[in-house]
C-alpha cells in the first residue's frame, strides 16, 4: 500500500495536495494545505491488511509530511483470510483494436456501460443481484442518474466530435459537453435528439430502483435566430416541437441545461431543464449542440467558484467570515456569494457614481476581480454642523461596506471546511498629519476621519511550472485618516474619498529546468556567526 497512490495523475510531476505522490519533494510537501487522500488501503474484505496513513505537520517550520504504515484488522466475521486465486489478482490483456475488429469493439465498449453480456443494463427491479442486499437506497457521488427507462442522457462526443446519446449524467458531477449532430430540413421532425421531448419525456427516479419519480420541468426557453441573436420566449410550459416553416426547420434543440436539486440524504427532489432552440436552412448538414448539468442541495445557496484550483483573472475574489466555535466544521466559514451588492459580504470596494456624491454612492459596491487593479472614489461635502463620531462611522461604512470580510480564499475553489486554505485580512491604519496639525490638535478641537482604503492582494504562482495556479498568500487593508479642523459656522468643505485595489505578484522566478523553491521568512539567532561578525 505504500506504493499505491490514486491521486498521482501527472506524469513525472508533483500533484497538488497528493501526499503519496513519489514525484513530490519535501519542499513541495511544505506548500501543501491538506492531504487529498489521507488513507490508502488494499482490499477491505481481507481479515488483515496494511494501511498507509498520510498527514501534514502544520506546526513544523516548514510544514512536513507524516507517513506511516499500520496494520488494520477487519472486525467482520466474514472476511478473506488469504487471496490464493491467482487469476483474480490481474486483468487479462485487452484486445488491441485493428481495422478489422474496430467496429465490433466500438459497438461493445463505446457505450456508457458495458460487460460480458450486451444486455447487462436492466431496470428490472424484481430480479435483484445478491450484491443488492446491502445497497443503500440513495444516490452516491458519480452514480448514473436513473430514469424510468434507463438513465438521464447527457450527449457527448465519444470517438469523434459526433454526439453519442449513451453518456449518463453522474450524480453531483457538474458537466458541460459539446458535440456535433447530423441534421437535415427534410427529416428534422423525425430526429428525436433535436426535439425538446427527447430530453424531458422520461421521469427521474428520486432514488435508485424506486417507484418514486420526479418529472423534469421546463425552466426557460430561449430562441436563437440564424444570425445568433437570442430572445427569451414567454410560456416555458409550452412544448415546442421541430417543424418546417418557409424552407426552415425551427425549434431545433441547440442546447440543454439541467439543474438538479437534491437532499442531504442523496435523494433527488427537483429537476429542471433550460433549452436553447434554433433554426436551420437547407444548406445546413449538421449542428453543434451543448449540454450542461449542475446540482444544488436543497435549502442552500450555490457558491460560484473563481477557479479550479487557482484563481482565474477577471473572476471575483472569494471572501468570508469565521464563525465562533471549535472544531472547524463545514460551516466554519460563511463563504461569500459573488453578487453585485454587499448583501453576502464579499470582498468589494466603493463603486463610483456619475455625480461623485459620496452620500448618493453609499451602499453601491462592486466586487474585486482577481488580477484587476482598480480605483474608485467620490467627494463628500462637510458642513460645520456635522459631528465627528457619526461622520467617521459614515465614512468607514462607505469605504469598507456594511460588513467587511475577515478572510479571503487562497484558491478559487477553496472549501469552507479547509481552514488552512483561507487567508486572514491584515488591517493597518495610517494618519496623514503634518507637524502643524499635531500642534493644532494639541490645543484645538479636531477630528480624525478616514479618507481612503487601499487593499493590496499579494499572490504567487503555485504548483507545476507547466500549469501554475494563482494563489493568494496575503491581503492587507490600509485605512488612511486625515485631520478635519473645526469649521466656522456657515462654512463648508469638500474632501475626496478614494478606494483602490492592487494585485502584486510575489512569485520567485524559476530557472529553466528547475523547480521554484519556497521562500522561508526566518530570523537567525543573534549569535549564529559568533565569534565572526
Amino acid at each position: 500500500v505504500a506504493e499505491l497512490c490514486v491521486c498521482d495523475l501527472l506524469v513525472a510531476q508533483c500533484d497538488v495536495n497528493c501526499c503519496c505522490d513519489p514525484d513530490c519533494s519535501a519542499a513541495d510537501f511544505s506548500l501543501f494545505t491538506t492531504c487529498s487522500v489521507p488513507v490508502v488501503t488494499g482490499d477491505s474484505r481481507l481479515c488483515s491488511q496494511k494501511a498507509a496513513i498520510y498527514s501534514l505537520d502544520v506546526e513544523a517550520n516548514p510544514p512536513e509530511r507524516i507517513f506511516k504504515v499500520i496494520e488494520q484488522v477487519n472486525p467482520s466475521v466474514f472476511c478473506i483470510y488469504a487471496t490464493n486465486y491467482k487469476q483474480a489478482l490481474s486483468f487479462g490483456s485487452p484486445e488491441m483494436p485493428t481495422s478489422e475488429n474496430f467496429d465490433q469493439l466500438l459497438k461493445q465498449f463505446g457505450s456508457a456501460t458495458f460487460s460480458a453480456g450486451p444486455d447487462s443494463w436492466s431496470m428490472d427491479t424484481d430480479a435483484q443481484n445478491p450484491s443488492d442486499a446491502n445497497e443503500t437506497h440513495r444516490y452516491e457521488y458519480g452514480a448514473p442518474i436513473q430514469t424510468v427507462d434507463a438513465f438521464l442522457r447527457l450527449p457527448s462526443p465519444v470517438v469523434s466530435s459526433w454526439c453519442s446519446d449513451a453518456n449518463p449524467a453522474g450524480f453531483l458531477i457538474n458537466q458541460a459537453t459539446k458535440c456535433t449532430r447530423s441534421v437535415s430540413v427534410e427529416k428534422c421532425s423525425n430526429i428525436q435528439a433535436v426535439s425538446m421531448l427527447f430530453y424531458i419525456n422520461s421521469s427521474i427516479l428520486a432514488v435508485p430502483k424506486s417507484s418514486q419519480m420526479v418529472n423534469i420541468t421546463v425552466q426557460s426557453v430561449v430562441a436563437q435566430s440564424l444570425n445568433g441573436m437570442r430572445t427569451l420566449l414567454n410560456g416555458s410550459d409550452v412544448l415546442r416541437l421541430p417543424m418546417i416553416l418557409d424552407e426552415l426547420c425551427i425549434n431545433i434543440v441547440l442546447g440543454v441545461s439541467y439543474h438538479i436539486t437534491y437532499t442531504e440524504s442523496g435523494e433527488i427532489i427537483e429537476a429542471a431543464a433550460a433549452f436553447v432552440l434554433g433554426a436551420i436552412n437547407k444548406e445546413a448538414l449538421s449542428i453543434q449542440q451543448s449540454f450542461e448539468i449542475s446540482f444544488t442541495q436543497v435549502n442552500t445557496q450555490p457558491v460560484p467558484l473563481s477557479g479550479n484550483p487557482g484563481y482565474v483573472v477577471g473572476l471575483p475574489v472569494r471572501a468570508g467570515f469565521r464563525t465562533h466555535g471549535y472544531p472547524f466544521l463545514a460551516e466554519s466559514f460563511c463563504v461569500a456569494l459573488i453578487l453585485s451588492t454587499n448583501k453576502y459580504s464579499q470582498l468589494t470596494i466603493l463603486q463610483s457614481t456619475s455625480n461623485q456624491d459620496c452620500l448618493a454612492a453609499q451602499g453601491a459596491r462592486t466586487p474585486i476581480l482577481f488580477g484587476y487593479n482598480m480605483i474608485s472614489g467620490c467627494k463628500l461635502r462637510i458642513t460645520a454642523a456635522m459631528k465627528c463620531q457619526p461622520l467617521t462611522q459614515t465614512l468607514l461604512d462607505l469605504l469598507k461596506g456594511q460588513s467587511f470580510p475577515e478572510y479571503v480564499a487562497s484558491f478559487g475553489n477553496s472549501q469552507a471546511q479547509n481552514v488552512l486554505d483561507w487567508v486572514p485580512i491584515t488591517h493597518l491604519h495610517i494618519s496623514e498629519q503634518s507637524d502643524n496639525d499635531r500642534i493644532y490638535n494639541a490645543f484645538q478641537s479636531s477630528c480624525q476621519i478616514p479618507v481612503s482604503l487601499e487593499i493590496e492582494v499579494k499572490w504567487t504562482k503555485y504548483g507545476s511550472l507547466v500549469n501554475p495556479q494563482a494563489r493568494i498568500v496575503n491581503v492587507t487593508a490600509t485605512i488612511t485618516t486625515t485631520t478635519l479642523k473645526q469649521l466656522p459656522s456657515g462654512r463648508e468643505r469638500t474632501i475626496p474619498v478614494t478606494s483602490s485595489v492592487v494585485f502584486t505578484d510575489i512569485s520567485s522566478p524559476a530557472e529553466p529546468g528547475y523547480k521554484a523553491w519556497p521562500t522561508i521568512n526566518a530570523k537567525l539567532p543573534f549569535d549564529f556567526f559568533f565569534p565572526f561578525v
